[in-house]
């Protein structure tokens, strides 16, 4: 190919196309994308899709119906080819998106919605994958021996199990039809376009498609190739294939190959990954280490890394950090991190997370194949359920229960401890209440949306003729996340040192100030605002907040679902903070009604003046629930903090230290400039190419809504 056809042109060119769909997508939509920054195309105003309803709701519901109308999608939605490529393949659209209504409505949960609404649960109930494919299983069995494979199990199986067969046929028949409507297609642009190298990449790219239809992938372009579909169709579902997990051991055995054969570059990987995360914001872990603790990175592991130092655009990677981590690669990390400011990558311990699952009952072995592959979650690649970052309490809710039924006793003396023994009861009320929607969701998902493209890709579905959501497979350990820490471990100490501490107001007075949202009770409301803050150090909120997760896990552990499954506790709230705080009015911490919550494990900001970057790792850390599950940090750090070769040495040993010694799981950060961030608030439109990470995702500030944007600004530590 000629000198104009470059590697570095066509990813340049390819990041430009990705730019103008972010510019399509705001003139779209506005700024009203509070999630992952996704790699899907803006599908045109003439594409309208009509499922076919299978429900006098005019839903859709079950294995057919679920794979004939994604079959139907594939074979409507367009096909789009980009010459400057590496890769074919586009979303538009999910299926999901048309899934209306969403849950069956024979199919009900009444029993469980008052206290749902109460505590203000999360439950998860038509939640969607959150799960791990195992990318592994498909490159092995490649689309024609999973074609297969259903066959072969379909033969053997019951009556019982012929509709989910019958979806599955559907969703392959349409993955088929889809990467040979992009072949016909490129081919189709090869012969319009007068650019002969362009011409002859998109020939070739038709050529090894039509292969990849007929045996799995032999070198690392198909290989990557083979994945992009897998991402592309599985989005095209419901989402579920951008949880990618540790890639750099995936496609290790393909890079190798061709590397010693001489017919793979590190140019070429590099442009290869690239092509694969524009295609989508895909989560994937590089870096770890094995069940013996030996290093696990490799040429590859920087392969990846390079790729999103390269594009600069909204990336999920995450280092896998250990004590015997390769430094060279954990300070590029770094590096990277602090110079392209794009949140990029982010950090997870090794150590505290396979400790943590192996308390669950589990092999280290098995723990050590858990791997990072969502916003703040980890998962067994194919084997296990997990209903990762789906199931959320809201504390304060918890909280304001316990509060409004204490006030309203008059029988009994209000007092902190009274409070307490409240709140734990309700506390046990609103995890049982979430473990019975948990099963719920076990016995029924499958009757409504059964997760046909995940099942493609994991151990067990095919085999019993079980969905993953509805015990296909192996392991089932449902994630539970408690929200807004911060706001009841202030609200708890600052009752006990304004009334019982200091005498300095009394129940009644509080109470007055609460219910009227503190309207003309402007010197309570300062009172209570800067009582002790959860995260200073040594305070009253900080013991609470200790006492708080204690119970929290103490109550989850106690015992599984009443169907039997583990739960697994965790602390984050992802981008819930904003509904779950206008479920709750005022709270006795001077936060005002239906303001957000805590955002995750973090103490509220403006929790303290100075040195907050490390009391603030000192508080996170001291909250881990301990069971496998995460409890992320936030930070927002000004740059101008960490400057030079210095700075790079001081946050490798930060990361190192919070990792390694002080047992947090994982960590998310900012490199924010505060004038610059103030100034994108402000005039977001100023700033389209800015990058922030909102929580466990990256995404375009400018592209976030106001009330989005300003929890990002609102939580800078300058230090």
């Amino acid at each position: 190919m000629g000198n104009s056809f470059t590697l570095s042109g066509r990813l340049e060119a390819l990041l430009s196309s990705k730019k103008n769909q972010t510019e399509k997508k705001y003139a779209k939509f506005g700024r009203t994308q509070d999630m992952d920054d996704r790699g899907n195309l803006v599908a045109p105003d003439s594409f309208i899709f009509t499922p076919v309803p299978n429900h006098e709701s005019s839903g859709f519901f079950g294995p057919y119906a679920c794979g004939m109308n994604y079959k139907k999608l594939l074979h409507e939605h367009p096909v789009t080819i980009d010459e400057n490529a590496g890769l074919l393949g586009s979303w538009m659209v999910m299926l999901l998106e048309y899934k209306k209504p969403l849950w069956n409505p024979d199919i009900n949960y009444e029993h469980l919605h008052k206290e749902q609404k109460l505590y203000d649960i999360v439950h998860g109930i038509g939640g969607v994958h959150h799960f791990l494919p195992d990318y592994s299983l498909g490159l092995k069995l490649g689309f024609k021996g999973i074609k297969q494979k259903i066959k072969k199990y379909e033969k053997d199986g019951d009556s019982s199990k012929i509709e989910f067969y019958k979806g599955l046929n559907e969703c392959v028949e349409g993955i088929f039809e889809y990467i040979k409507r992009h072949i016909q297609k490129a081919r189709q642009v090869a012969a319009d376009i007068k650019d002969i190298d362009k011409a002859d990449n998109l020939l070739m790219l038709a050529e090894m498609n039509e292969e990849l239809l007929k045996r799995p992938a032999k070198t690392f372009h198909e290989a990557v190739q083979w994945m992009a579909w897998y991402l592309v169709c599985g989005n095209m579902y419901n989402g579920g294939a951008s949880a990618v997990g540790d890639i750099d051991r995936i496609l290790k055995p393909y890079y190798d190959n061709d590397i010693e054969k001489g017919i793979l570059t590190k140019e070429q990987a590099i442009f290869y990954i690239c092509n694969f995360l524009i295609i989508d914001n895909a989560y994937c872990q590089i870096g770890g280490c094995d069940e013996f603790g030996k290093d696990n990175t490799n040429e590859l592991s920087h392969v990846v890394l390079e790729a999103v130092h390269k594009m600069k655009i909204p990336a999920s990677v995450c280092v896998r950090v250990h004590e015997n981590i390769d430094e060279e690669f954990f300070r590029k990390a770094v590096k990277y991190l602090l110079e392209d400011r794009t949140g990029s990558p982010n950090f997870i311990s090794d150590k505290a997370m396979v400790e943590g699952f192996i308390k669950n009952g589990y092999s280290k072995e098995l723990a050590v194949s858990r791997v990072k592959c969502g916003c703040h979650w980890c998962a067994i690649p194919g084997k296990e359920y997990t209903l990762n970052d789906i199931v959320k309490i809201n504390f304060v809710a918890v909280f304001d229960a316990a509060y409004k039924q204490m006030m309203e006793e008059q029988n009994k003396k209000a007092s902190v401890n009274l409070l307490w023994q409240l709140f734990t009861k309700h506390l046990e009320r609103a995890v049982a209440v979430t473990a019975q929607g948990m099963d719920f969701q076990i016995e029924h998902m499958h009757e409504v949306f059964p997760e046909l493209l995940m099942d493609l890709l994991c151990h067990g579905p095919i085999e019993k003729g079980l969905d993953a959501s509805n015990g296909g497979l192996e392991y089932i350990n449902l994630c539970v996340d408690g929200a807004g820490l911060a706001v009841v471990a202030d609200s708890f100490a600052a009752l006990k040192e304004r009334i019982e501490d200091k005498s300095q107001l009394n129940w009644q007075q509080i109470h007055d100030a609460i219910i009227n949202n503190y309207e003309g009770y402007q010197e309570i409301f300062l009172m209570m605002k800067n009582s002790s803050h959860y995260g200073y150090g040594g305070t009253t909120a900080d013991r609470f907040a200790v006492k708080i997760v204690n119970e929290f896990v103490k109550i989850v552990k106690k015992s599984p679902t009443p169907n039997g499954h583990n739960m697994i506790p965790g602390l984050f709230s992802w981008a819930n903070t904003i509904p779950m705080g206008k479920a709750v009015g005022a709270t006795a911490n001077g936060r005002l009604a239906y303001r957000p919550i805590s955002h995750g494990a973090n103490p509220l900001p403006g929790f303290k003046d100075s040195g907050a970057l490390t009391a603030m790792a000192k508080a996170v850390a001291s909250v881990q629930c301990g069971y496998g599950n995460t409890v992320p940090i936030q930070l927002e750090i000004n740059p101008i903090t960490i400057k030079g070769e210095n700075g790079i040495d001081n946050m490798v040993n930060f990361i190192s230290v919070y990792l390694n010694k002080m047992g947090g799981t994982l960590m998310n950060i900012n490199i924010l400039d505060k004038e610059k961030i103030l100034d994108a608030h402000s005039n977001p439109s100023k700033y389209p190419d800015l990058i922030v990470r909102v929580t466990g995702f990256c995404a375009y500030f400018a592209l976030l809504s106001e009330d989005f944007r300003k929890l990002v600004v609102d939580r800078i530590i300058n230090e």
